[in-house]
């Protein structure tokens, strides 16, 4: 018997929160493994670089994989995968096996989003994908946010080995008592037909302009959320002159407001813009240009309830946008192909990730403030609306 659609949502935001979980732990844990290794800083900050290169460097095999294999397959090998890798990190004790088992966990959470995006895309209709994908990533910022109130907490207790260990295990759990219920996604003979030479079917998404752009403007947009999450508490702390306490809570308000922004951009787009995804877009990027350049320009130690109103507009556009820009990569295609544009999108985005944050650093350092930093956050705000704009003349046509 066929389950409601959004029961199948609820098992799959559990899913994403202990995947989320597990994956981004190392950033809350770092302190514990840098003491348990005696590591460098260098080689701390190494963790989550090894993490997002495994996963930008399999999203497009994944995306081919869950197109081939469809949804339930790839649900079970994703979360087996990630489980073992961050269980043999708790049993490493080599630097080098560390980043090595880092970097397979991080391929697999980057092989989740094509597999659960081409459930979504099956499971729902066009009026409720923006939603159900909303709700869905929401699970991303809702896992990164209990490894620090949970998973730090309990490792400072019982060790990190033991509690990511135990992590694991729970993933590994759910996902084999949770597999039976997933449906087969339900695909006619010609779609069957169209998966069969991989390469052609690979370069025709590639060419879809629309794809490309949303991809451009959502790496821009990713550069955009990492450049919040890794400087707005230095920005808070050394600038505006807040207590480190005080500029932590900033960090936390942005997360905050980011999880709201990935319901309800989903709700605006479905029922105010009858599935426009790209007019949402440019919305965000205009209001997150908007917030950047008033923190380019607003005074030192102007008071911590003015500058919270616009740190969280900022965390509800740039750390909100994800499921907006997941649909509307699945959408450029047609909905058999909704895997493999998945991962060409994320391989596109997570450029942002990797190049964004250095040179917004840079900028700190050369200048000795913060003001051209978020300047340059808003060209990167003006880049994605002008990318948009000329989707926007491609359109979406399949």
């Amino acid at each position: 018997m066929k389950l409601n659609p959004w029961r199948l949502l609820a098992l799959l935001f559990i899913l994403q929160i202990l995947v989320s979980l597990i994956g981004r732990s190392i950033s809350p844990l770092g302190i514990l493994i840098e003491e348990d290794l005696n590591l460098t800083k260098a080689q701390i900050g190494l963790l989550p670089t090894a993490f997002f290169i495994g996963q930008s460097t399999v999203s497009i095999l994944a995306g081919i994989l869950s197109d081939r294999i469809g949804f339930k397959v790839m649900f079970l090998i994703v979360s087996l995968t990630i489980s073992s890798a961050f269980m043999a990190t708790t049993f490493s004790y080599a630097f080098s096996i560390l980043i090595l088992c880092i970097f397979i966990g991080g391929a697999a959470y980057g092989a989740m989003h094509p597999a659960t995006n081409k459930g979504i895309m099956y499971w729902f209709p066009k009026h409720n994908l923006g939603t159900a994908m909303g709700i869905k990533q929401t699970g991303v910022t809702t896992g990164s946010a209990l490894g620090a109130l949970i998973m730090l907490p309990l490792a400072n207790m019982y060790g990190w080995r033991v509690v990511l260990f135990v992590a694991c295990l729970i993933l590994i759990i759910y996902s084999l008592s949770t597999i039976n219920v997933f449906p087969k996604p339900e695909e006619d003979e010609d779609e069957q037909g169209g998966k069969k030479d991989i390469i052609k079917n690979l370069t025709q998404v590639v060419q879809k302009k629309s794809l490309l752009l949303v991809s451009i403007s959502a790496a821009c947009l990713s550069a955009g959320q990492m450049i919040v999450n890794t400087y707005i508490v230095f920005y808070s702390f050394e600038y505006l002159g807040y207590a480190l306490v005080v500029a932590g809570l900033a960090l936390v308000v942005s997360e905050i407001f980011g999880s709201l922004g990935r319901i309800l951009w989903g709700i605006i787009s479905d029922k105010i813009f009858q599935g426009d995804r790209i007019i949402v877009l440019m919305i965000v990027a205009v209001v997150g240009g908007v917030m950047a350049s008033t923190l380019a320009f607003i005074p030192a130690e102007t008071p911590f309830w003015v500058t919270i109103i616009f740190i969280a507009f900022l965390g509800f556009t740039v750390s909100g946008f994800n499921g907006i820009w997941m649909i509307a990569a699945a959408e450029s295609v047609p909905k058999q192909f909704s895997g493999v544009s998945s991962g060409v999108s994320l391989t596109i985005g997570t450029l942002g990730v990797i190049i964004g944050p250095p040179v917004y650093g840079l900028l700190v350092d050369q200048t000795g403030g913060f003001m051209w930093g978020w300047i340059y956050f808003a060209g990167l705000m003006a880049t994605v609306l002008g990318v948009l704009m000329v989707a926007k003349r491609v359109g979406f046509e399949r």
